[in-house]
C-alpha cells in the first residue's frame, strides 16, 4: 500500500485564485513569550489551496459543506489524463469506466505551473458541457483536478455538477502519480456551514 499527498502546501505563499483574498498568518501565541505557539488564520474558502467546492457555492439553495454525508467524501480513484491530449475528451472519459459512487480525478499537468499567470489565465482548457452530463449520468460523487477551476466565467460546469451534487476539488497536486494506478481517495475536508472548505486530500493505492 501506498499513501500520495494530492494536496498542495498552505502558508502565506499559497497562491490565490484572481480576486480572491490571500492567506494571512498571524501569531496570537509564542514558545518564547507565551510557553506555547498559536496562530490566526484568515483566508477566503476558495483561495485555500486545495479545496472542494460545495453545491452551495453555486446553486442558490444548494447544500453546504456541513450538510453531505461524511461518506461522499471517500471513494473509488480513477484517473484520467489529460496531459497526452491537452484537452478534455468525451471518448477518454468513457473509456475509464468509471461507475458510481467513484470519485473522478483529472491530471492536466497544470499543477506544473501552479501560481503563475498561465495557471488562471483564459487560454486553460475547461471540462466541456458533455462531460459534466455524462459525470452526471454516471453518479460520481465528486470530481478532481490539478486546476484553479472546470471552468471559467460564467462557470457553468461548475453549475452542472454541483447542481447534482457532484462535488469539485480544486487546486490538486501528484496525480501524474496515480497514472495506471488502483486507488482509493480520502478528500476530507474541514466541517464547515459554508459553501466549501480547504482540505487534505489523500489517495491509497492498491498492492498490485
Amino acid at each position: 500500500m501506498r499513501v500520495i499527498d494530492l494536496s498542495v502546501l498552505v502558508n502565506e505563499e499559497t497562491p490565490a485564485y484572481p480576486g480572491d483574498p490571500k492567506i494571512k498568518i498571524e501569531a496570537t501565541g509564542t514558545f518564547e513569550k507565551d510557553t506555547y505557539n498559536d496562530h490566526l488564520v484568515s483566508f477566503g474558502i476558495h483561495s485555500s489551496g486545495t479545496h472542494i467546492d460545495s453545491p452551495w457555492h453555486m446553486v442558490q439553495n444548494g447544500k453546504k459543506l456541513d450538510e453531505i454525508s461524511v461518506d461522499k467524501f471517500i471513494g473509488r480513484g480513477r484517473l484520467i489524463n489529460v496531459k497526452k491530449s491537452g484537452n478534455f475528451d468525451l471518448e477518454t472519459v468513457k473509456e475509464a469506466r468509471i461507475e458510481e459512487g467513484d470519485i473522478v480525478l483529472f491530471y492536466t499537468g497544470m499543477a506544473e505551473v501552479y501560481g503563475q499567470d498561465e495557471y488562471y489565465g483564459n487560454d486553460r482548457i475547461e471540462i466541456s458541457k458533455e462531460i459534466a452530463e455524462y459525470l452526471v449520468e454516471k453518479k460520481v460523487k465528486m470530481i478532481g483536478l490539478d486546476m484553479c477551476s472546470p471552468d471559467k466565467e460564467p462557470f457553468p460546469i461548475h453549475r452542472i455538477l454541483l447542481g447534482n451534487d457532484i462535488l469539485i476539488i480544486e487546486n490538486m497536486t501528484n496525480l501524474e502519480s496515480l497514472d495506471g494506478e488502483n486507488f482509493k481517495v480520502y478528500a476530507l475536508p474541514i466541517k464547515t456551514q459554508l459553501d466549501g472548505g480547504p482540505a487534505r486530500v489523500i489517495a491509497v493505492i492498491e498492492s498490485k
